[in-house]
């Protein structure tokens, strides 16, 4: 190797291994930046009370709402898990909540989405490999079943990466479902977040189960 194409070689290498340091740490601190930015639009209402009231800095201000919110929500989750308060909030949603145009599906997303709903995938952890041109084609997909129909069809959630709130709603005969219940959710949406980058050890164990 030439002393000009070591230099180029050692330049590149360098550049790569700056890039793959510090790309990860920009994109979180991006994250994490987005996050902020938008719970402090959220909580405006709170941080400008504190601020004419108390003569705070913004930045105090914003931690001290996010700290009261969470309060609240703490509080409200209490007061619901009682007896009356349970009997309260049943009574207030059914008669005033679920009249509000939208309330219904808004709550069921978020069930789902936190796991909460009794029948969120999320919850159940149906992992699945996917074949979805027939198993004569070795094109297959990571999913999350998330309904079974009576004639024996499946419904699957196969999310994109690297964001996996989005994806691909599938409905598809049970044997072309490959269940995997040694599989955690976590463990799934990790490979997805990360483009498919260890997918070969999530799939090591290839013991096809039928939903």
């Amino acid at each position: 190797m030439s002393a000009n194409n070591r230099i180029w070689f050692f330049i590149r290498k360098s550049l790569l291994g700056g890039l793959t340091i510090l790309l990860p740490i920009s994109i979180i601190v991006f994250f994490f930046k987005w996050i902020y930015q938008t719970v402090t639009e959220l909580i405006s209402p709170f941080t400008s009370v504190f601020i004419s009231a108390f003569g705070l800095p913004k930045f105090v201000a914003d931690w001290l709402s996010v700290l009261a919110v969470m309060v609240l929500c703490f509080l409200v989750g209490t007061l619901v898990a009682t007896r009356v308060g349970s009997w309260a909030w049943q009574q207030w949603e059914e008669h005033v909540m679920t009249r509000l145009p939208g309330y219904t599906t808004v709550r069921e997303v978020i069930a789902q989405l936190m796991g909460s709903s009794a029948d969120s995938p999320f919850s159940r952890g149906e992992v699945a490999r996917v074949w979805l041109y027939g198993r004569d084609t070795d094109v297959s997909v990571t999913a999350l079943v998330t309904s079974r129909h009576a004639d024996g069809h499946v419904t699957v959630f196969v999310p994109t990466g690297p964001n996996p709130t989005s994806g691909f709603i599938y409905h598809l005969d049970a044997s072309l479902v490959e269940l995997h219940p040694e599989i955690g959710v976590e463990s799934m949406m990790k490979t997805v977040v990360s483009c498919g980058a260890g997918t070969a050890h999530l799939f090591k164990t290839d013991t096809p189960k039928a939903p």
